[in-house]
């Protein structure tokens, strides 16, 4: 029997439900796991889109949040990776033994939705108790949003003390996928072009990888004017609002002859078939999200040009070496992502939750580590 301390944890109790602070009881670390005392945690679409059950996974009540970054309290015994003070950022769980993680690619870990989505750990035992209730838990081998997490040794990753903790939370999910879907998935290159669709926290972390990678001409597409002149201060050297206009035919006048790459946030059928028709011969479109309708494609045209669709997951990061790289960006002034975040207190969690949908903060982050002081 594992050993229990109180937290305080933000539980969600039924689907589309409010998230509630409350006290709860949470194990000790098991031999792999770790303990962290959170300090903040970004929220992201995909808590969201569990809270409405939009997944199906996990059930309820759930605690939820997987930006989590923070500070080791406690390592299990066979922990090697981290120790207690280091400064840590939460990434998604992966188990570290299978044929895709050993080939360097754990975001296709065989046992992703387990140690991610179920509401539990891959034996199906909770680490957050009530008294009368066990918490689905374990939400990206994390559930962050509490005042302590445990992770797995695998998704804790070392971060240097110097950097901002309480805003590095969201490089373990939702910066690492735009950034890391233009960096590794894609490869942009310096003077290539590159039209990216959606611009919110994904869409305008991909809009600074761009300019990290010295792409040339980057159009911003979206439906928010603000957010489009947002992304034009940010690096887009153009933009179009797809409300107003249509897209392809702006796409044909800025490079008649195609862009190189495409990225996709919005999970749009007509925003996707639009990058498509945008796109050079053998172009690249990279898509991320989640779509509410299956994908259908003219697919005379897209044979006929060469052109390619990948699929990405958390932006095909090694989250040991990514997330580092892109906070040693960061400090030097490279990767400025700390201009997408706007920061709340734990207990107006739900205020943050509501701004980022209605498109008021981009890339809310909870700060946790102030609660109760």
């Amino acid at each position: 029997m594992y050993k229990i301390m109180e937290i305080t944890a933000a539980v969600v109790l039924e689907k589309g439900g409010d998230f509630i602070l409350q006290k709860m009881q949470l194990e000790t670390p098991r031999a792999d796991e770790v303990l962290i005392k959170i300090v903040g945690t970004g929220t992201c679409h995909t808590d969201m889109a569990a809270r409405d059950n939009i997944l199906g996974v996990p059930n309820f009540p759930v605690i939820l949040g997987h930006e989590g970054s923070g500070i080791v309290e406690e390592v299990g015994s066979s922990v090697t990776k981290v120790k207690k003070g280091d400064h840590v950022v939460l990434t998604f769980g992966h188990c570290g033994k299978c044929i895709n993680c050993e080939s360097g690619e754990p975001a296709y870990c065989e046992h992703f939705m387990g140690l991610n989505f179920t509401g539990s750990r891959l034996d199906g035992s909770h680490s957050h108790h009530g008294d009368s209730v066990d918490f689905n838990d374990n939400f990206f081998s994390q559930s962050s949003f509490a005042t302590y997490s445990l992770a797995n040794e695998n998704n804790v990753v070392k971060v240097p003390k110097d950097a901002p903790l309480e805003i590095l939370g969201p490089l373990g999910c939702g910066i690492q996928t735009g950034a890391g879907a233009i960096i590794n998935s894609l490869g942009v290159s310096a003077g290539k072009s590159l039209i990216i669709a959606g611009a919110g926290a994904v869409g305008l972390a991909a809009l600074l990888a761009a300019k990290v990678c010295s792409a040339t001409t980057i159009v911003a597409i979206d439906i928010n004017s603000d957010r489009l002149e947002f992304a034009k201060e940010l690096g887009a050297t153009h933009i179009i609002n797809s409300r107003e206009s249509d897209i392809a035919q702006e796409l044909l006048k800025i490079l008649p002859g195609g862009f190189d790459f495409g990225f996709d946030t919005t999970g749009r059928n007509e925003v996707i078939n639009s990058i498509l028709s945008g796109l050079r011969s053998h172009g690249s479109c990279g898509i991320v999200g989640v779509a509410k309708l299956p994908l259908e494609l003219e697919m005379n045209s897209f044979v006929a040009r060469g052109l390619q669709i990948k699929g990405i997951v958390e932006g095909d990061s090694v989250p040991d070496d990514f997330i580092p790289a892109l906070v040693r960006l960061y400090q030097n002034g490279q990767f400025p992502f700390d201009k997408l975040i706007k920061t709340y207190s734990f207990e107006d969690i739900n205020r943050a939750i509501e701004d980022s949908e209605k498109g008021i903060t981009i890339k809310p982050v909870i700060k946790i580590g102030e609660y109760g002081r």
